[in-house]
């Protein structure tokens, strides 16, 4: 019997960590599939990673289709406002900027089409628009005659946000070839991400069913398959951690100290992050000279490279030892700053290392809880606060914080004076916290987070029989 051939669609490179550095591929051909990533993203995954690739050669979009796009998300966050008579939709929506006349141009035309379409009827007006564009751009048809040609069987979308993916599914749908995406991250749903629309939609857990369900109903129930994500399968890999004395060698850290983890955020969820890792820092030093002997690992977000942390790693060396994510800038854009393999490695190694880990609203309180970790969320103002500048509160108040099962989840450090006692009372009874945070981890990402890429290809078997 011939292979199934399903094409793992990569319209950028944020797919990269759950689909191709993970067993994700070794998987499906175990499964007897024949895997081939259709790759639109800069990434060379055969020449790295002796992938079967099909390269995407033509990665333009219609110059109206972003401004569709923008304009789609606000009127659906519009109306999810109205219906649910709930205030969170609203800080959902970035700003529209005027600096310049190309941005000025591109926010108007934004501002007009929401004022025009701002109800259910206009929101299908604007959807069935971003399709006519996307049918009009060259892409299309190049992306129609690689599917012609290589004939997959289905094709899985790794992301549901990118408009890249748009007229390449197009292409599909309309050769009649099953289409899947995967929704890519745990606030994604609520946020109004859903970019492409496909046959079928892998999520991570119930919760986030039945989040599809809410928000799109014209979805039928059977169209929403819950997986899991392959996002944090690494961690169970214990293959991955680095041995403690190989890791602080390697990095200059000090055997004899226990070190807490500061995972900074992007500039857009932390615009004063920096602030919180001196506070961190202040901290330790003070705990130090009451008998601990603590260090800081201070590990970036992978797409902040404003250089904001440099004085406080400097004025802290003596407690602060910065060791970035291996994460390589490709191009200019977010998400053309990828991963490369060896960080799923680093990451589970620092989790595995650290007594905790501290930051604003970061998923890592997932990563370190699988090492039964906890985590402190940092919910105060810093006096750096002023106008223009987004005070961190309303992170917590997003939808999917609203997922915790309980408010004892994290520690929160609600004050910089009581920081330093939160940090005391955690290091000493961290277990508490950590079985709250396991317990909202599985809220999160489902029961058997161990196996997820397995549920996805099981998955797309079933689909194709």
């Amino acid at each position: 019997m011939a292979k199934r051939k399903v094409f793992v669609f990569l319209p950028d490179g944020v797919g990269l960590r759950n689909f191709a550095y993970t067993n994700f591929n070794d998987l499906g051909q175990e499964m007897g599939m024949d895997v081939i990533y259709w790759n639109n993203s800069i990434f060379p995954l055969q020449e790295e990673l002796g992938l079967k690739e099909v390269k995407i050669g033509l990665n333009n979009l219609n110059p109206m289709t972003p401004i569709y796009s923008r304009a789609r998300k606000r009127i659906e966050l519009n109306l999810w406002q109205k219906e649910f008579n709930d205030p969170v939709y609203e800080t959902y929506k970035f700003p529209l900027k005027y600096n310049g006349l190309k941005k000025t141009t591109r926010s108007v035309m934004t501002s007009f089409l929401i004022a025009t379409n701002n109800s259910e009827n206009g929101l299908k007006a604007i959807k069935r628009r971003i399709s006519k564009l996307e049918y009009k751009n060259p892409k299309y048809q190049y992306c129609k005659n690689q599917l012609e040609k290589y004939k997959p069987d289905l094709v899985l979308c790794t992301t549901q946000r990118a408009t890249q993916a748009i007229s390449a599914l197009l292409a599909a749908k309309d050769l009649g070839i099953p289409t899947a995406t995967f929704i890519y991250s745990w606030d994604n749903v609520p946020k109004a991400m859903l970019v492409v629309e496909t046959d079928y939609y892998f999520v991570w857990s119930g919760l986030m069913k039945s989040e599809m369900l809410k928000y799109y109903p014209f979805l039928k129930e059977n169209q929403i398959i819950v997986t899991g994500t392959p996002q944090f399968e690494p961690h169970f890999n214990p293959d991955l951690v680095i041995p403690k004395a190989k890791f602080f060698a390697d990095y200059g850290l000090d055997e004899a100290k226990e070190y807490i983890c500061f995972s900074g955020d992007d500039t857009t969820t932390s615009p004063l992050d920096q602030y919180y890792l001196e506070d961190l820092a202040l901290a330790v030093r003070q705990l130090n000279k009451q008998d601990h002997n603590l260090g800081i690992i201070f590990r970036k977000a992978p797409v902040d490279h404003t250089g904001r942390y440099q004085k406080i790693v400097e004025k802290y060396k003596e407690e602060i030892t910065q060791i970035d994510p291996a994460w390589k800038a490709m191009g200019e854009q977010w998400n053309t700053i990828l991963p490369e393999p060896f960080d799923f490695s680093l990451l589970a190694t620092v989790c595995e290392h650290s007594e905790l880990v501290a930051n604003v609203c970061s998923s890592m309180v997932f990563d370190f809880a699988i090492h039964n970790k906890p985590c402190i969320y940092f919910n105060y103002e810093q006096p750096q606060l002023q106008k223009g500048i987004r005070d961190i509160g309303q992170n917590y108040k997003y939808v999917h914080f609203r997922s915790m099962p309980s408010e004892n989840a994290v520690a929160w450090a609600t004050s910089k004076e009581g920081l330093q006692d939160t940090l005391e009372n955690l290091l000493k009874d961290p277990k508490p916290i950590v079985a709250q945070a396991q317990n909202w981890f599985t809220v999160i990402v489902g029961k058997h987070p161990k196996v997820a890429s397995k549920n996805i290809w099981n998955t797309i078997k079933n689909i194709l029989n």
